[in-house]
Order: C-alpha cells, then sequence, then structure tokens
C-alpha cells in the first residue's frame, strides 16, 4: 500500500482524483435518474429503458470527440462548458418529463454527448502530476478500482434525492457533475496541461491497429459487464427476493475494488501487452461459473471472483493506451476506451435479455462468459499489435 500513499502524496494528486470520481458520480446516477423520472410522469418500462439507453449510447459516442477537442483546445474549454451542458439537458427533462417526446429524446442526448470526459482527461494528466511508470500504474489501478465506489453510491444519491422529487434527483445530477468538474478544470496541472502536435487525419488514434484491437478486446468485456446488470435481476426475479440483484452487484463492485487495490499495491515486472491477456483469461474464468446460477450465498461468491481481475484489466489497459496511442491524440485514446467499454455494455444488455427468452436465468449469464471468452480471443488474435512500437516523429508536414 505503500506505492498508494507515495502518490496521493504527489501534489495534485488527491485533488485530481477525488474531484474526477465526485465528477463521474452522475454516470452512475443518470440512467436511474432518468427511469425514475419517466416513470413518475407516467411513462412505461419501455420508454424509461430506452431512454436511459439512449442516455448510455450518447455518452459513448461524446466522449471521443470531447476527448479529441481537448486534445486540441486543453481541458478547461472543454470540460466547463460540456459539464454545463450536461446538466441543462438534465435540467430540460426535469421541466419536460417524457412528453413530448421529442423534446425528452432532446435532453436526454444532451445530457449524455456533453458528458464531460473526465475520466480520459484525468489519465492523460497522470504521466504529468506523477514521478514515473510505478506511481503511473498504481494510479490507473487505483483509478479503475475506485470507478467501482461510482455505480454504489450513485444510485444512493438518486434514491435519497428522488424522496423529493425525481426532479430533484435530475437536477442534482447535473449539479454534480458541474461541482466535480470545477475541482479538476480550475487545479493546475489541467489549466497547464496542452496535447502533443499530432497527424492531420480524421483517425486519430483509431489509426493505432494496437490500439484497435484493444478497444475491440474490452469492447467484448464490456458485454459482459452489461449481460452481468441485466442477469442479476433475473436472477432476483427468479428467487422472488429484493435484495438479491442489488447483493451481487456490491459482490462483484467489492471484488473489482479488491482486485485493483492488490495490484496497484505493487510493481509488475514484464510489458503490459505480455500481461494483460492473462489478465483476460482470468477474467474469462470469473465470468463462465455465473452460468451455474447457485442458491445465493455461493453465487455471491461467485460474484466477488468475477469482478476481481476487473480493475487490472482495466489499469493494464490503460498502460497500454498511453504507450500505443499516436501523439497528440491520448485524451481521445482513452475517451475512445470509455466509449468502446460502454458501447459494449449497452449491447451485452440486449444479449441477456435475448439469452433470458431463451433458457432463463443461465442462458442469460451465459453472455458473460461468452463476452470474457471472445475478449481474451480477439486479444490473443491481435497480441503482436498490442507490442508499442518505437515513437517515431510526427513529419512537419502532416501536423495539424
Amino acid at each position: 500500500m505503500r506505492g498508494y500513499v507515495v502518490f496521493l502524496r504527489r501534489p495534485h494528486a488527491a485533488r485530481l482524483l477525488g474531484g474526477t470520481l465526485f465528477g463521474r458520480l452522475p454516470n452512475g446516477m443518470g440512467a436511474l435518474a432518468v427511469v425514475l423520472h419517466v416513470r413518475a410522469d407516467g411513462g412505461g418500462y419501455p420508454l424509461a429503458g430506452t431512454l436511459a439507453a439512449v442516455l448510455g449510447l450518447a455518452m459513448a459516442a461524446g466522449q471521443p470527440v470531447l476527448g479529441r477537442a481537448m486534445d486540441r483546445y486543453g481541458q478547461p474549454r472543454v470540460l466547463l462548458p460540456a459539464a454545463c451542458l450536461s446538466a441543462a439537458g438534465f435540467t430540460l427533462l426535469a421541466a419536460v418529463g417524457a412528453r413530448p417526446l421529442p423534446l425528452a429524446v432532446a435532453a436526454v442526448v444532451l445530457a449524455g454527448f456533453a458528458t464531460p470526459p473526465l475520466e480520459a482527461g484525468l489519465r492523460a494528466l497522470w504521466p504529468d502530476v506523477l514521478d514515473g511508470p510505478e506511481q503511473v500504474d498504481a494510479a490507473y489501478a487505483l483509478d479503475a478500482a475506485a470507478q467501482e465506489i461510482l455505480f454504489s453510491v450513485g444510485p444512493l444519491l438518486v434514491v435519497a434525492a428522488a424522496a423529493a422529487s425525481t426532479e430533484t434527483a435530475l437536477v442534482l445530477t447535473g449539479l454534480v457533475g458541474i461541482a466535480g468538474t470545477l475541482v479538476v478544470a480550475l487545479s493546475g496541472p489541467s489549466r497547464r496541461w496542452t496535447g502533443e502536435p499530432r497527424a492531420a487525419d480524421w483517425a486519430g488514434p483509431l489509426r493505432s491497429t494496437g490500439l484497435r484491437v484493444l478497444l475491440v478486446s474490452l469492447a467484448c468485456a464490456g458485454i459482459a459487464l452489461g449481460v452481468y446488470a441485466v442477469a442479476v435481476v433475473a436472477y432476483a426475479e427468479r428467487l422472488d427476493s429484493g435484495i438479491a440483484s442489488g447483493l451481487l452487484l456490491a459482490c462483484m463492485a467489492a471484488g473489482a475494488l479488491t482486485g485493483g487495490i492488490v495490484y496497484g499495491a505493487r510493481p509488475w515486472s514484464g510489458e503490459p501487452h505480455r500481461r494483460l491477456p492473462w489478465l483476460l483469461a482470468a477474467l474469462a474464468a470469473g465470468y463462465v461459473p455465473l452460468v451455474l446460477a447457485p442458491g445465493l450465498p455461493v453465487m455471491s461468491v461467485l460474484a466477488f471472483a468475477s469482478g476481481v481481475f476487473l480493475a487490472p484489466v482495466l489499469a493494464c489497459s490503460f498502460t497500454l493506451v498511453d504507450r500505443l496511442a499516436p501523439s497528440g491524440t491520448v485524451t481521445e485514446a482513452f475517451a475512445w476506451v470509455v466509449a468502446a467499454v460502454g458501447a459494449g455494455g449497452a449491447a451485452g444488455s440486449a444479449v441477456a435479455g435475448f439469452g433470458e427468452k431463451l433458457a432463463g436465468v443461465p442462458g442469460a449469464f451465459a453472455g458473460a462468459g461468452m463476452g470474457g471468452v471472445l475478449a481474451l480471443t480477439l486479444c490473443l488474435l491481435g497480441a503482436r499489435t498490442l507490442r508499442p512500437a518505437a515513437a517515431r516523429p510526427v513529419p512537419a508536414e502532416v501536423l495539424s
């Protein structure tokens, strides 16, 4: 644990990590706040679920766009307007409700697309703030592990605010995003950070073959996460238990938090592109047994085990992104990671639904194992591309 203490004592490190986590709480609040408000306004579950899905997809689409803008124009000039626009989207939905539907959809799209890319921005800042690759690796691990807090604390805040009104929950979601963004964007490292020169092409970080392989692999891991979130609800309904789904989600989050803290607490020998397949294999091995869907005590243990290697996989991937991203595209590259996992999660929700219809609860959970195995397979097939090439200077004639 000494590594965490050392890196958190670095100037600005604790502020950046805490501000980013606080500013990203809307990622764990938004979907539930939308569902509760639409239901309170008389909308059915299909409409509420669809608008929540639109929020997630708009967020996934907006992250790379805003990440590219940050690489070009710096962090505060993008983060602060984005946070305000996202809050405006949540406020508009609070005002109009589910009808008129076109206006509700527009509000949700604005709230999602304008979500400030704090996660990508923080990972771009770590190499400048911290001292050496060991501290950066520890920061990536703690960052990945702490994400689980967002999806535990966020929904609790929404439920508490919704006790007053669902409009309050939506407005609070936007205000929390603004507050966290201010903490980060007004810090010295964020204000001073500038992107490196980049080649003037539309592909940006996607021109890196290794990065494309990594993103597709992480999208498949995201499928497993999306499957799990839906499958635990089906499992809870089968048991007729009101707490089973929340318990299993908490167990997986606890596993991810534990795995991330342990992974980042020590330096690792060897290159990350060699380590990632082993971590993905362990992640897949944790998802496969979920298809058994045993009784709740055993299932809780399996749920914890399924999360243990999630944060290490993400932390190792962050290190690879930092090495694979072409010059001047690092923020956009990290934003593509967020988009890939988010898009995979949306697809996983649908996979779980079809699986449950075909084979009940085991069929719903089967998609998690399939997603994990597919992520490992794609990583192995593209393993040679994940080895970072020697850095080459960008020719002056192609710089934007």
